[in-house]
């Protein structure tokens, strides 16, 4: 297979009007506030192809609790929070989530039913559309705490939308998700099956997955998995850092661009490239 591309990141806070305000501040088009039916809230910042995913839980009495082969996503969002805000989930794309939940399960690393949604979206016009999606869900049990699944999307035309991924910084794509394990050699078959890509070893001891959208990349830090922060492109590196000055949001040079620490970023480590 050639592989499955990134998707989106899910992205818990704390306080999702707050976690939106900073994004926009950041320079990103932040969108509506949406409601899903099992106690989640969302506000999604759009990329051509993928998105990131600011969420929280709206009506904790709404969330299902996890059952056998059954995922439960705001209960996965719920529990993650409670160790703090940033990425938990890492989604890449799919054309047929059904078949990749037969995959998952025959190499043993998902044994959950597909997951099937609907919501309504706004649109930059204030109309509303119908946008579905199914899930299917892997696992590491090497890292418990991390979330992986695809996401297929059934009415694509509804949900991607130029006019959403104009974001005032410039900003282009989202290139690459990072994560950060003790071992990293330790999450390569999981990866491997669930990207559909073969990792390759890093100079500095960890892996990297080339995806057909995006890269992962795991670094060799910390005491346990987590996924560390993630990457965009932008246009202009100096408008970007004159941005943040004058929004008077922390950043740090790095040899490849831009660093907005996890500790500023609602626990996540934003890292800025120039295109």
């Amino acid at each position: 297979m050639a592989g499955r591309g990134l998707d989106h990141l899910v992205i818990g806070v704390h306080d999702l009007d707050v976690a939106g305000a900073f994004y926009e501040r950041l320079g990103f088009r932040v969108g509506a506030r949406n409601r899903h039916p099992w106690g989640t809230h969302n506000r999604i910042v759009q990329f051509p192809g993928s998105f990131l995913e600011l969420i929280t839980v709206g009506e904790a009495s709404l969330i299902p609790e996890h059952g056998p082969g059954r995922f439960s996503f705001g209960a996965f969002v719920r529990d993650a929070l409670t160790a703090g805000e940033g990425v938990s989930m890492l989604v890449l794309e799919s054309t047929d989530a059904a078949a990749d939940n037969a995959t998952f399960r025959a190499s043993g690393i998902g044994q959950f039913e597909p997951f099937f949604f609907e919501r309504q979206a706004s649109r930059p016009d204030g109309s509303t559309v119908r946008v579905a999606f199914t899930l299917a869900f892997a696992a590491d049990p090497e890292a418990p705490a991390l979330g992986f699944f695809v996401c297929q999307q059934h009415e694509p035309q509804n949900f991607w939308n130029r006019e959403f991924q104009k974001h005032p910084n410039g900003a282009l794509q989202l290139a690459e998700v990072r994560m950060a394990a003790p071992q990293p050699a330790n999450h390569r078959r999981i990866l491997d099956l669930f990207s559909g890509v073969a990792g390759s070893a890093t100079p500095d001891g960890g892996l990297g997955y080339r995806l057909p959208r995006g890269r992962i990349e795991v670094v060799e830090a910390g005491t346990a998995p987590a996924f560390a922060g993630f990457a965009v492109t932008v246009t202009d590196l100096a408008a970007m850092r004159d941005r943040l000055k004058k929004a008077g949001i922390q950043s740090n040079d790095a040899p490849d661009g831009l660093v907005v620490p996890a500790a500023v970023a609602h626990g996540t480590t934003i890292l800025i490239r120039a295109a």
